[in-house]
């Protein structure tokens, strides 16, 4: 049940200088081949017309450019695209093209900033990586094999912390909270006791899904006219980390749990019974034991609630301030 929320910046786009067109594929190279087994799927992406995907006031975008950092990415591995329906390699160009795009629009901005990668940074990045393979050596020829250059990857690493810094800079008096956020936080409910009831949804069709939701509205009738919820739980809930304990998570902090579980927990009285409440996992109903408030003096919690807040508010700012540049630059996606 536990969450692994981790904003992830995978910054993995190489940038291309568009002052005039050199994003066109030649012919005979692995790229053109790449991009004509992609066409003869999703026309628009023909290595001969090299068509615009994006635009803005800073560069523009085409398929050539695309296919050529994808195949840069993955190298050997792009076959695996070519046994995909039309519809689903269209989804995965339109997603390459909106992500691809976004981190030229961050690459963009930084350069304008004037970040600079510190040389120490990336050597020690850099160094990880050859120690992973025992050797700047090895991670070469796992590389090769795979048909990336170490050109490719040490470009995208460069960009990559560029990116980091530059959004370090821009975001983080957005993400940093007021005393009266430290205060709220501060004085709300720290953990919270609760017993649940889960069954599983995950990989079942809408029938299914249907029938299952219908099961839990019979269970939560009998959970809420008094049956001992513990012995519902053991004879119900398909979630093996707390079946045996009458479904009975002790103690989780505020955020530990999935989002709709989490908001459930800190906000159904105690003593009383949730609503159906679906998450990733499935259909969950939760009864509230108990819930305590933090017990140390505010300044010695001050820097964790501060890390805490500031963390689960990155993510959103980050899209925020993503849709800003967009609009700021007049950022358009081509829709093919």
């Amino acid at each position: 049940m536990k969450t692994k929320y981790v904003v992830l910046l995978a910054l993995s786009f190489l940038f291309v200088v568009c002052s005039r067109d050199t994003t066109k594929l030649e012919k005979g190279t692995p790229e053109f081949e790449f991009a004509q087994k992609i066409a003869e799927k999703v026309p628009y992406f023909n290595p001969d017309q090299n068509n615009v995907v994006a635009t803005s006031k800073d560069f523009k975008i085409t398929t050539g450019e695309v296919l050529k950092n994808i195949y840069s990415n993955m190298g050997k591995g792009v076959a695996r695209f070519y046994s995909l329906d039309s519809l689903r390699l269209k989804e995965i160009m339109n997603n390459s093209a909106r992500e691809y795009s976004d981190k030229k629009l961050l690459l963009e901005a930084a350069r304008k900033a004037k970040i600079e990668v510190p040389p120490a940074k990336f050597d020690s990045i850099m160094q990880m990586q050859y120690r992973r393979h025992q050797s700047r050596e090895k991670f070469i020829e796992v590389l090769t094999q795979n048909g990336v250059t170490i050109e490719f990857v040490e470009q995208q690493i460069k960009e990559s912390v560029m990116i980091e810094q530059f959004l370090n800079q821009v975001l983080s008096e957005r993400v940093k909270p007021t005393e009266e956020e430290i205060l709220q936080a501060y004085n709300s409910d720290k953990t919270a006791t609760v017993r649940h009831i889960l069954m599983q949804t995950q990989g079942k069709s809408e029938t299914e899904k249907t029938a299952i939701h219908t099961k839990m509205e019979e269970v939560l009738k009998r959970a809420r006219s008094g049956e001992d919820f513990a012995k519902l739980a053991m004879e119900f809930s398909e979630d093996p980390g707390s079946k045996s304990k009458g479904g009975l998570y002790e103690n989780f902090g505020r955020g530990d749990m999935v989002k709709p579980f989490d908001e459930a927990a800190f906000s159904v009285p105690i003593g009383e019974i949730s609503d159906i409440v679906e998450t990733t996992y499935g259909y969950h109903i939760l009864k509230i034991e108990s819930r305590s408030k933090e017990t140390r003096p505010l300044e010695e919690v001050r820097p964790q609630l501060e890390q805490k807040f500031e963390q689960s508010k990155r993510r959103d700012v980050y899209f925020q301030y993503l849709d800003e540049l967009r609009k700021e630059t007049q950022f358009k996606l081509v829709e093919f």
